[in-house]
């Protein structure tokens, strides 16, 4: 007998396809005299039927706060639209910036070529933005934790700058 791992409409990865799908349907397989289905199977809109095993649940992201600061780093990717002699005026001719954030060297924040050449040095600025942002937010970290343990005994200057370093770091970790 079986019970349903899934519901409707929770986002799945499904292995055999190798893709994301949402589950459409919940087909539980009944049998007379039993107060549970045999099986339950789960229409995801890819043609077929996938039975629990074929499918894998989306997991939160859970920020682990034992790891240090990300290591985002900025890396120069070669410009395959243009030429070098026919972007001069760009800070570093014949590449655009690439935020990478994360281990591998091929994941991570790119602009779309057309944008770079409309303002290179604001593109440049925006990937410079990015790659500290994991910084900002451990500066910011430790001045709301050095506020809390400090308690009255700061200006009043520096308690707002804490306040607004709390308001940041909501926004950041709950997508405000």
């Amino acid at each position: 007998m079986a019970k349903a791992q899934f519901h409707k409409n929770q986002r799945v990865y499904v292995k055999p396809v190798g893709t994301w799908a949402l589950i459409e349907r919940v087909l539980p397989q009944w049998t007379k005299g039993l107060d549970e289905p045999l099986r339950v199977f789960y229409d995801v809109g890819l043609g077929r039927e996938f039975a629990a095993e074929e499918l894998q649940a989306e997991t939160p992201l859970v920020e682990d706060k034992t790891v240090g600061p990300e290591n985002w780093r900025i890396v120069r990717a070669r410009n395959k639209w243009q030429p070098a002699e026919d972007c001069s005026r760009h800070p570093v001719p014949g590449t655009f910036p690439v935020v990478i954030t994360g281990e591998a060297e091929w994941g991570g924040w790119r602009v779309p070529g057309a944008e770079y050449d409309l303002d290179p040095g604001k593109v440049e600025r925006q990937a410079r933005m990015i790659a500290n942002a994991p910084r900002l937010v451990e500066f910011a970290s430790s001045l709301v934790d050095w506020a809390r343990k400090s308690g009255e005994d700061m200006p009043t200057e520096l308690a707002d700058l804490a306040h607004t370093a709390q308001d940041v770091l909501t926004a950041v970790n709950e997508g405000e």
